[in-house]
């Protein structure tokens, strides 16, 4: 059995693991589940002999410590790492990179009777044992891996996010082999992104969070807990949880508090906001500020033509830019009132021709709206909230090229 007490990690300053105490049965399936930078890889590393950090805490096999050891001699004691990453050697064949899990002395004793067992367990690493690791897929190369640790006749495995990087089909496959493994009798200690998956083959699981272990549990346990099934298992699980809770009158929210006495977290309320077409803040159409200057332009046109009507091409190509000007500097008249509008509380129309009084440039005055009903025109305007941008600004092409200017510098 695998018993760790009291494990600490530090890099410098940094506190990466604060004693984390946990074991591995022969046989039994453990996974740690965690967020990323919790300290899981940090714990597998510190087991195994390689962490760089400074390692403090008692780590058993069998009774015997194990801690302080270099990381071969961790291997010699029967318990191997497959790291995250994989780690194999691309340029080697299948076969020798399996050998090299047999390098050691522990394995070498039982290589042929490893290998039997390999093959039964990954018969598709029978099939490629010559061929290159680097042309391989990344399920075959995890079974690669996974097959040089298991060649060193371990009596705990250990495995650093196995399913990374792996299609859903290949996970289902990796987990039905780490599975397979329990009836061999070898103790798996397992950090899995896969949740759902590692937990339902695992026999036990723990919580890592913050560098620290909070709660170990049986699988089926964490599995059906809600605070876990919002935390790791997605919001999809959460969200069901919450709707056959909200189906049977329970209306707990399944999120635990941070602590006994302190505030829970309540969702943010969203506000929304009331919004006016231009318009509506001007008092001017956009189709009214076309036809006034389109007339206005025309006139013009005739006044240039001499009124006889028989205008040139030139005279109304001229006509038509004209037109376009126009248009352009009556929105930009009715975009500088509806500035100065903007500062204004109350709503504010023009009576009679809008179109008319914005160009001509007369005065303004409140008016209520024409369908209010009688109680708010007796009661005068009332205060409106609405959103408004902070300022209008009004951009004019520089004529003769296609680069734009703010109007008033």
């Amino acid at each position: 059995m695998l018993e760790v007490k009291g494990l600490s990690v530090a890099y410098g300053r940094h506190r990466a693991l604060e004693e984390a105490s946990l074991s591995v049965g022969p046989g039994e399936i453990v996974v740690i589940l965690g967020a990323n930078g919790a300290g899981k890889s940090t714990l597998l590393k510190a087991v195994s002999g390689i962490c760089e950090g400074r390692v403090e805490g008692s780590v058993a096999l069998d009774g015997q410590e194990i801690s302080g050891l270099p990381a071969h001699a961790v291997v010699e004691r029967g318990v191997a790492l497959v790291p995250e990453g994989r780690g194999v050697f691309d340029e080697m064949s299948v076969a020798e990179n399996l050998m090299l899990g047999a390098y050691g002395s522990r394995a070498r004793a039982g290589e042929r009777a490893n290998l039997a067992r390999l093959r039964a367990l990954f018969p598709r690493l029978e099939e490629r044992s010559s061929q290159k690791v680097r042309t391989m897929s990344g399920g075959e190369r995890q079974m690669v891996a996974i097959g040089r640790a298991l060649m060193s006749n371990p009596r705990i495995l250990m495995l650093d996010e196995p399913s990374l990087g792996l299609s859903p089909l290949l996970c289902k496959e990796l987990f039905r082999n780490l599975a397979r493994l329990r009836g061999l009798g070898i103790g798996i200690l397992l950090v899995e992104q896969n949740a759902r998956q590692s937990l339902a083959i695992a026999d036990r699981g723990y919580l890592l969070e913050n560098a620290r272990i909070v709660r170990e549990d049986a699988a089926s346990a964490l599995r059906d807990d809600p605070a876990v099934q919002a935390a790791y298992l997605g919001a999809g699980a959460a969200s069901a949880l919450r709707a056959s809770g909200e189906a049977k009158g329970d209306a707990r929210d399944p999120r635990p508090p941070a602590n006994a006495d302190g505030p829970r977290s309540v969702a943010p309320q969203v506000r929304r906001l009331e919004t006016r077409p231009a318009e509506a803040i001007a008092g001017v159409s956009l189709d009214d500020l076309v036809a006034v200057a389109s007339r206005r332009a025309g006139e013009r046109g005739e006044a240039a033509a001499g009124g006889n009507g028989n205008a040139s091409e030139s005279d109304r190509a001229r006509t038509r830019a004209d037109r376009l000007a126009a248009t352009l500097e009556e929105i930009s008249r009715a975009a500088k009132s509806a500035r100065g509008a903007g500062a204004s509380p109350r709503a504010e129309v023009w009576p009679g021709s809008a179109a008319e009084r914005a160009i001509s440039g007369r005065d303004r005055k409140p008016a209520m709206p024409a369908d209010a009903p009688e109680p708010y025109a007796e009661a005068g305007p009332a205060r409106i909230e609405i959103y408004r941008a902070p300022r209008i600004e009004v951009y004019r092409r520089r004529p003769g090229s296609g680069r734009h200017e703010r109007e008033g510098g």
